[in-house]
């Protein structure tokens, strides 16, 4: 049997910061922002870490699926920003949770993260090593934002997604296939300079600001069109699907052209495809989680809709997923 999703949940932090925020202070308008991102509004953190976004998601995902706690006996977080280099944040994850019996990592593959760990998820429970896996997609953006940088302040925001994977008890709906690809030549173009092995951490490497996200933004803009249109285009015909067959398209929200670009290459009207990044802005391995949550308690998603799920990410790191909704309506 397949691995599936059965039980999901988002949180996004209260405190809305819309680009008027950014027009007091930076170079940039609403319209300006709007026209080139499809962004409007955006979720910040004023405090805590990564773990503190996946805590209220991943409680609400367990209580209703009507189990316990103890019932998990994985955890994967999917994240660039972790709550420390070590110990993993699947770790504090599972400490504030008060999970008993659990084994867990990290995985970091940036905008791609979710459809990565997802894989990994899946393998996981098909192959017996997990039975109720806790899979977390969050990112704290804002912990590596330069603030003061109009091209990648207003882009990004906090936000998670959390879903329990589970063996489908149908062989004809759950995660059914996955293609995901990396590009380490395309590193140079979207990366963290600093605070790693290579560079670690100094009062050179802060005062030059090197630990925040370091953007080419044409060249990144370009390969993800690409990159994101080829991947859904490849799994559609993998699996013999037309437009009229695919219910949605889930992409990573990083840019809304980049999104109507994979669209158009689908044959999918707009309606078809999930977009919430003039709510939330690109929170980076929590889009497409927060999107199925989302749509799912909007009451938007049916048992057996075909979906396709799409990222482009920094690595280079691409993907798609395809598989069929289980989950019973909201």
């Amino acid at each position: 049997m397949p691995a599936t999703i059965s039980s999901i949940a988002h949180y996004v932090p209260p405190d809305v910061y819309p680009n008027s925020y950014f027009e007091k202070y930076l170079d940039t308008n609403d319209e300006w922002i709007k026209s080139r991102t499809g962004i409007s509004e955006r979720r910040f953190a004023k405090s805590g870490g990564t773990s503190d976004l996946i805590v209220p998601a991943a409680i609400e995902c367990v209580e209703r699926r009507g189990i316990s706690m103890d019932d998990i006996d994985c955890i994967i977080v999917a994240t660039v920003t972790p709550d420390y280099m070590f110990p993993c944040t699947a770790a504090v994850v599972q400490d504030k949770l008060g999970i008993k019996k659990a084994w867990g990592f990290d995985i970091s593959a940036a905008c791609s993260g979710f459809l990565f760990a997802l894989t990994t998820a899946v393998k996981l429970v098909e192959g017996g090593g997990a039975r109720k896996l806790l899979l977390c997609g969050a990112d704290k953006m804002t912990s590596i934002l330069d603030m003061d940088d109009r091209a990648q302040a207003i882009l990004f925001g906090d936000g998670a997604g959390v879903c329990l994977i589970e063996q489908s008890d149908d062989p004809e709906l759950g995660i059914l296939d996955q293609l995901l690809y990396i590009d380490g030549a395309g590193g140079q173009y979207l990366h963290q300079k600093a605070g790693g092995s290579v560079r670690p951490a100094s009062h050179e490497s802060v005062d030059n600001k090197e630990h925040y996200i370091y953007q080419d933004g044409p060249a990144v803009f370009k390969a993800a069109v690409k990159g994101m249109a080829d991947i859904s285009m490849e799994i559609m015909e993998k699996n013999n699907l037309s437009a009229d067959d695919v219910a949605w398209l889930v992409p990573h929200q990083a840019n809304h052209r980049i999104i109507s670009a994979t669209a158009s290459r689908m044959g999918l009207p707009e309606d078809k495809v999930m977009i919430n990044i003039n709510k939330y802005g690109n929170t980076t391995a929590g889009t497409i989680p927060i999107c199925l949550s989302e749509w799912w308690r909007n009451g938007q998603m049916h048992k057996g809709d075909r979906i396709v799920l799409s990222s482009f990410g920094a690595g280079f790191t691409w993907g798609a997923v395809y598989l069929r909704w289980s989950m019973e309506d909201y």
